[in-house]
């Protein structure tokens, strides 16, 4: 199970490319609104920039606060996300406790899914999917 992480974030350049490809590729969109991850200005011009994403929180409290069960527990930390199912709450939104979920202006939710499809657009290489350890499942 491989996750997205951001390990040189210092050599990011808030192009916004990486935004823009999750939009296109994952949700079929071109908006910064509708993309998994958001680069925001860590301050002001010249202090560098955050990326706002997943952090794979095993086990997520957006899926344990969703009524629908349109966010579920993602084996190794984070979400699967059932689009279909979301009723537009916002219950994910509230219990995410580093605000890397986003609505649109119609109430629609994103979220990294952790598919690294961002990872080769962006042009400094500041993202990287690295593989989660495996953790054995001791039977009963």
């Amino acid at each position: 199970m491989k996750q997205l992480t951001t390990p040189r974030m210092d050599q990011c350049i808030g192009c916004q490319s990486c935004a823009l490809a999750c939009a296109r590729l994952v949700h079929k969109r071109i908006s910064w609104h509708t993309s998994g991850i958001r680069i925001h200005s860590s301050g002001g011009l010249s202090t560098g920039f955050v990326a706002n994403r997943c952090m794979a929180c095993d086990p997520p409290p957006c899926a344990a606060v969703c009524p629908t069960g349109a966010f579920s527990d993602r084996r190794g930390g984070g979400v699967i996300v059932k689009a279909s199912l979301c009723i537009q709450c916002g219950n994910c939104v509230a219990a995410c406790p580093v605000q890397a979920i986003c609505r649109d202006r119609l109430g629609n939710v994103y979220v990294c899914i952790h598919c690294g499809g961002c990872v080769e657009f962006c042009p400094q290489n500041c993202l990287e999917m690295v593989e989660l350890p495996v953790v054995a499942e001791v039977l009963p």
